[in-house]
């Protein structure tokens, strides 16, 4: 049985997640525009690779398949919606992602190359370097690839692109990314000016919106929760 303090907590922490990283999913510069055309060196790319595209604050991760296909796992609300494959399959939109990723409905799915880095910068295998750890055989990668093919949940600290494309490379899902974060809002929690500036806060919200429940359970708990965590 999921604890619900826990259970809210996570939920928390990925809208967090999905606020400070927001500008991942807005529309592209003129300069990001006029990138898109960049020209990808496909024939240079191993069936099994991992290709790993840098954005604002986030990577985003696939596993090439060959033939300018890449799989990877895309949030997608329209999968809610519908089950028309001839409007899901279209590439993602930034609004149909960030209602995905709120939604926590994505699919894995493939693309083109060019549709999939979206202009940017193309790492190969950067995560073998990274993490240290060793890969599978290219062809087994591929083959878990192409065996997770279609709906999954979606969550971006546990079930993302990273954990896809780290079990299909290494056998085990692992986000550094979302770990990365989680430890950055531990060093927050544990702050105790956390704790002096949530208390203010509160007092604030009394003195503003007047005293009730929604204003004083909140200015009460929350101080005393980053109190307790700290």
């Amino acid at each position: 049985m999921k604890n619900p303090m826990l259970e809210a907590l996570s939920q928390l922490l990925e809208k967090l997640l999905l606020i400070s990283n927001f500008k991942l999913f807005s529309s592209g510069t003129p300069a990001e525009d006029k990138a898109r055309n960049n020209f990808y060196e496909i024939s240079s790319f191993l069936r099994g690779d991992v290709l790993e595209v840098p954005r604002t604050h986030l990577t985003h991760y696939g596993i090439y398949l060959g033939d300018n296909r890449v799989a990877h796992m895309m949030p997608d609300i329209l999968l809610a919606l519908t089950s028309d494959k001839g409007r899901t399959q279209k590439v993602v939109s930034n609004k149909r992602l960030i209602l995905g990723v709120i939604g926590r409905v994505a699919s894995i799915r493939v693309d083109t190359v060019e549709d999939f880095a979206y202009g940017a910068d193309i790492l190969v295998n950067h995560l073998d370097k990274s993490l240290k750890k060793k890969a599978l055989l290219n062809e087994e990668v591929a083959q878990r690839a192409e065996k997770l093919l279609g709906m999954t949940p979606y969550s971006l600290l546990w079930n993302n692109c990273e954990h896809f494309v780290t079990y299909c490379r290494f056998g085990t899902p692992i986000s550094p990314q979302a770990d990365k974060f989680c430890e950055n809002v531990k060093i927050i929690i544990r702050d105790q000016r956390s704790v002096l500036a949530s208390a203010v806060l509160g007092l604030a919200s009394i003195f503003c919106l007047g005293l009730a429940s929604y204003t004083t359970l909140p200015a009460i708990f929350i101080p005393f929760f980053l109190w307790m965590a700290g």
